[in-house]
């Protein structure tokens, strides 16, 4: 057993945060195109956030498997961050399914 350093978390939260971004902005991207009816590029970025999103949720993952094997550290502010930033855009991301969904029914 073990402890994770300061600095090591502080790398983990922006990795975290950096992938959730991304995922969050091709989101973003996806919600432009679905205003412009042009659904299947929407579903495609779609699909590029959800492999950006899986690899944030593989890092958080991770981390959590370090912590059940006995490994300690200390949450900071940045860490609960990474986590909200994660948890919203995965909401995000089922919002924007949904809507997919209902403009292709509508459009």
């Amino acid at each position: 057993m073990g402890k994770i350093q300061p600095e090591e978390l502080q790398g983990v939260a922006f990795q975290i945060i950096l992938e959730s971004g991304d995922g969050r902005g091709m989101i973003h991207q996806a919600f432009t195109l679905m205003r412009e009816a042009k659904f299947a590029e929407a579903d495609a970025k779609l699909e590029m956030a959800k492999d950006t999103i899986i690899k944030a949720h593989g890092t958080h993952a991770d981390l959590l498997q370090k912590y059940a094997s006995g490994i300690n550290f200390d949450i900071d502010i940045l860490m609960v961050h990474a986590q909200d930033h994660l948890m919203t855009t995965l909401m995000l991301k089922e919002i924007a399914i949904e809507m997919l969904h209902l403009y292709k029914k509508v459009g």
